[in-house]
């Protein structure tokens, strides 16, 4: 905001104390006072209006002394009554609608009719019809006039609004426009159009300039805000426009996506912060009709970690697939309620023929899997239930473990038994050569449902890795937001590191076609474009959203950037494969990975281990399990588990020699055991 600007609000506070006082007055005057006061100042435009209509169209000395005393009587005494029965009184002057149009009209109408009428029946001075005329144009105006400017008054609108540029001068643009000069919170000084052939040209007022103008338009007119009226443009596009934006001191904005806006979600004026997605640039493929519905239309589908952010958006897109069941396999209720009656509300409005069934329970819990499961003839699976928060999990390795890797076996046995065609796993870059126990117990899934196909399970059996998705529980993005609404500072890990981003959408979408390619125990991989580093984004965000990043070239600056560290168990880099080798898919951005498989006898004695060491929280052996069985994980030196912590290894030795008793001992635990 330039100092102008600033200038201009101080002023305005400045006097707008007295305002203030007689407003708060108004507002807090008890009902029936209201209306009184404003039939009062009805009846005194009506009579003014009158005067008027009377001395504009007739000669005063023609008209009898006693005649316009009485005539004016009669407004007095008649107005109110008709603008009574027409409800001018019942409303509420600062929720006043264009409605009051029709009522004025006819109250004037009424009251014209009156006064003709009535000077008919006075000998020797009659008013013509021009007088009538005149006096319904004149009162029409004041009593419509006086309601439209209390209303201004009463609403406590600020008088200085900020100013701001549109970009884009098409029908959106001009809809913008027309929205923001009525009733919005900044006005536009003018159109800012790539297209030659607008500039110049006036839509709605207002003139259109090129791209090139808009430091001189920023420079003269103080302009705080530019907003993008863009629905229908690529997020190439977007993210070309807002790069050329950023070295700009002002706040861009941006009018709703054009599938908002046709879905009603959303209106033009519905002002909001530009999303990263049109920062990243990448726009989606149209899926492929016979991958999209393949494993999904005329089926019975379960989603398992249906509350969460990818496994609630499975859940939608599962809806609109033609599904004929969707089974929601939530173990918070919180979450399973939200995406039950958010899903209901979806099949209702768009008569959907899709049966609802929520399940409050654990993916752990393998025979309430299997009974449900039979139970809804499942025949496809999205097991999305998993605990991914990286530092949590490395904070808490038994329940991550618990969950992420006796969760998936249990699922995908439970899913065998009950005849289920095709299971996928949804999965994690962070599975690729892992440094935390998130990511090395979701490549142990990996590893189960990968050798429950190799020992002859006649399921479907496919995996899907991605980066992270934007707006998730927990995603940078979010945060960054609110950090920069809250005035900073913007904490960023390390100036070094990078993620992949995707919007959820897209990635879902192409998880659903990936399970339709799968069958024998394929990981696949999703293009996620090119990563992005987590430092630039926070500074586009920054300066996109008007502000200015505070560091040592730049002191005066408005928010800080914080490095506050990586956390336990996080990576500078993701990656998406663990061999190097992958080969392309029927599909642009599907990918499939050649990795090793492990025997089955191994991956069994491995779990006979990992159960033991869960039962007793042994940390060290549960590292230790991991390491032996995900040979890529290189866990940090520090431990982090808070249970852990709290209760060191007491029960370390108990552990291990329930794992010897059991008769499942791996190579590295008989090698620790002995020195």
């Amino acid at each position: 905001m330039n100092w102008q600007h600033r200038k201009a609000r101080e002023l305005y506070a400045h006097m707008a104390e007295p305002l203030q006082s007689t407003r708060r007055a108004l507002v807090n005057l008890p009902r029936p006072a209201k209306r009184v006061l404003l039939a009062l100042v009805d009846v005194g435009l009506l009579l003014w209006a009158l005067f008027l209509a009377i001395h504009f169209t007739r000669d005063p000395v023609s008209v009898g002394a006693g005649y316009p005393r009485a005539l004016m009587a009669l407004v007095a005494t008649t107005a109110i009554p008709v603008f009574a029965m027409l409800g001018l009184y019942r409303a509420v002057i600062r929720f006043l609608s264009s409605r009051v149009l029709v009522s004025v009209f006819i109250g004037m109408s009424v009251l014209a009719t009156l006064v003709l009428g009535y000077t008919f029946a006075v000998p020797g001075a009659r008013l013509d019809l021009g007088t009538a005329v005149a006096f319904w144009t004149f009162g029409f105006l004041l009593v419509l006039g006086v309601r439209f400017v209390m209303r201004d008054f009463l609403l406590d609108r600020p008088r200085v609004r900020e100013r701001a540029i549109i970009y884009g001068a098409g029908v959106s643009g001009a809809r913008l426009a027309a929205l923001l000069h009525r009733d919005g919170e900044c006005v536009p000084i003018g159109f800012v159009d790539d297209a030659v052939t607008r500039q110049g040209t006036v839509v709605g007022g207002l003139l259109v300039h090129s791209p090139g103008e808009i430091a001189r338009l920023i420079r003269v007119h103080g302009v705080a805000r530019i907003l993008l009226a863009l629905p229908s443009a690529s997020h190439k596009r977007r993210a070309e426009i807002l790069a050329s934006l950023e070295p700009h001191p002002v706040h861009v904005q941006t009018v709703p996506d054009m599938n908002d806006l046709v879905a009603g979600r959303a209106r033009f004026d519905d002002l909001r912060e530009v999303q990263v997605e049109d920062l990243l640039g990448r726009d989606p493929i149209p899926p492929h009709p016979e991958l999209i519905g393949a494993c999904v239309a005329g089926r019975s589908v379960m989603v398992t970690g249906a509350g969460g952010s990818i496994g609630s958006e499975l859940c939608r897109q599962v809806a609109g697939l033609g599904a004929t069941r969707l089974v929601l396999v939530e173990h918070a209720e919180a979450a399973l309620y939200a995406i039950d009656e958010e899903l209901r509300e979806l099949v209702a409005t768009r008569k959907l023929a899709l049966e609802v069934v929520p399940v409050l329970g654990s993916v752990v819990d393998g025979e309430l899997m299997e009974r449900v499961m039979r139970g809804c003839k499942v025949r496809t699976v999205y097991h999305a239930a998993a605990y991914k928060h990286v530092p949590l999990v490395e904070y808490n390795m038994a329940a991550g473990i618990r969950n992420n890797v006796l969760g998936t076996l249990a699922a995908a046995q439970a899913a065998e038994r009950a005849g289920v065609e095709t299971f996928l796993l949804v999965s994690t870059d962070k599975a690729v050569n892992p440094t935390n126990v998130m990511g090395a117990s979701k490549r142990f899934a990996e590893i189960i449902l990968q050798g429950m196909r190799q020992r002859g399970s006649r399921m479907r059996i496919c995996m899907v890795r991605f980066g992270n998705v934007l707006a998730s529980s927990g995603s940078v993005v979010p945060r960054f937001r609110e950090q920069i609404r809250g005035g900073g500072p913007v904490t960023v890990t390390h100036p070094e590191i990078t993620r992949y981003f995707m919007t959820i959408e897209e990635a879902v979408q192409l998880v659903i076609q990936a399970g339709a390619m799968g069958g024998a125990a394929e990981v696949f991989l999703l293009d996620m474009g090119k990563p992005v580093k987590i430092l630039e984004l926070a500074r586009k965000m920054i300066r996109l959203s008007g502000r200015r990043e505070r560091d040592e070239q730049n002191p005066d600056g408005d928010i800080e950037i914080v490095f506050t560290g990586l956390r336990p168990g996080e990576k500078l880099y993701e990656e998406l494969l663990i061999s190097g080798n992958a080969v392309g898919t029927d599909h642009p951005r599907i990918w499939k990975g050649i990795e090793a498989v492990t025997e089955w006898t191994r991956v069994e004695a491995v779990l006979a281990s990992l159960r033991v060491a869960l039962d007793h929280n042994d940390c060290a052996v549960l590292r230790d399990i991991l390491r032996s069985i995900v040979s890529e994980y290189r866990p940090p030196e520090d431990m982090a588990d808070v249970v852990h912590a709290l209760c060191g290894d007491e029960a370390a030795g108990t552990a291990r020699s329930g794992a010897v008793a059991s008769g499942a001992v791996v190579e590295l635990l008989v090698a620790r055991r002995r020195s």
